[in-house]
């Protein structure tokens, strides 16, 4: 039973006003209490609960390889699957066929090589700018490769902020297992040994730095293939040492203003992303489709036909047999894919159309 007492009138002000105080009776007091303690108790878990959560969505939202932010209807989505799952997608493309794509070199003439990228509304740029060094202990006969990959804030809304440093991040890794099997260089496509001048004293610091410009779906094939141009595109000064150092002492060094090396490019590999939606991987996914997956296998294939590096992405376990199909589907796509972006970038560094 409620219990409740009126106020009485404010004489002084001249308005009458009345109060209703409630208040529960002694039977209720149980209640009242046991929902207080309840409220204390499961607040902080409730709270914990939601932060976990949103962790959760950043780091799922981040392993998803890299798609922006995509919005579709329950209709769109069955459209994609129920597309990919009849090899007819929605741009009318089979399962491993890819967009076709534009190349264009020498964009940046302050850099020692670049080029642009673009595959449907994808694009990127990439250049590259060499610098004497140092060769690390561990490699004393090789040069290194320094990876840095920046999202244009204007190329998507989720590169705003600190969104656009977590993508660059793992752009950035991803690029560096593919292209150079990680930090150690093992199994590079690469060859580092060419950019060694004097073993343990001089080498070539190569700096690769990628800009996405704008992102529609696979941002690292397309930065792996910017990446292959810049460097056909790159010249090295040619560096003529001075005889006679002996010990520990650093040689002295004539930097060329006007021969320059091309490098080679011939093992340099290409980077060909398997996209699992449903039961059927494809290539070359778009934003909409890559919000539709649930993992990808990104795979670097040289000319020759080797692995020079794999990363996964996304929460979803693969069988070690599903693996080895990817890999055998991306060594026959990427031979098709070499002999494509090859034959463009000997056009754009010909200078003639490469559309």
């Amino acid at each position: 039973m409620i219990h409740t007492a009126k106020g009485v009138n404010n004489r002084e002000s001249g308005h009458p006003h009345t109060y209703r105080c409630i208040f529960p009776s002694r039977g209720q007091w149980s209640w009242v209490v046991a929902r207080l303690c309840a409220a204390l108790i499961y607040l902080p878990l409730t709270l914990r609960h939601r932060r976990r959560s949103l962790l959760l969505s950043r780091w799922g939202r981040s392993q998803q390889v890299f798609p922006e932010m995509v919005g579709l209807s329950v209709g769109e989505k069955y459209f994609i699957q129920g597309g990919i799952a009849q090899d007819l997608r929605s741009d009318g493309r089979k399962r491993l066929t890819p967009r076709p794509m534009f190349v264009e070199t020498g964009v940046i003439s302050q850099s020692n090589g670049s080029s642009r990228f673009r595959i449907g509304a994808t694009e990127v740029i990439a250049s590259v700018k060499a610098e004497l060094g140092r060769p690390s202990a561990l490699h004393p006969d090789k040069g290194k490769i320094f990876i840095n990959v920046d999202c244009s804030p204007t190329a998507a809304p989720i590169f705003e902020g600190r969104g656009g440093e977590e993508l660059s991040a793992e752009l950035s890794v991803a690029l560096q297992r593919c292209l150079l099997g990680g930090k150690s260089g093992s199994g590079a496509g690469i060859d580092l040994s060419s950019l060694a001048i004097v073993d343990g004293k001089i080498c070539w610091d190569l700096y690769i730095e990628g800009l996405v410009v704008s992102s529609d779906g696979n941002l690292l094939d397309a930065l792996g293939a910017a990446i292959k141009a810049a460097l056909s595109n790159t010249g090295i000064p040619r560096v003529n040492v001075a005889a006679g150092v002996e010990g520990d002492d650093q040689p002295e060094v004539d930097i060329s203003d006007e021969e320059f090396l091309q490098f080679d490019t011939t093992k340099v590999p290409v980077i060909v992303t398997l996209t699992k939606v449903g039961r059927h991987y494809i290539v070359d996914a778009t934003s909409e489709e890559e919000s539709q997956m649930s993992s990808a296998v990104s795979i670097s294939v040289n000319r020759q036909g080797n692995i020079c590096g794999l990363t996964k992405r996304g929460g979803a376990g693969l069988d070690p047999s599903v693996i080895l199909d990817m890999i055998s589907v991306a060594q026959s796509v990427s031979e098709r894919l070499i002999n494509t972006l090859d034959s463009k970038i000997a056009a754009a560094e010909a200078g003639e159309d490469v559309l």
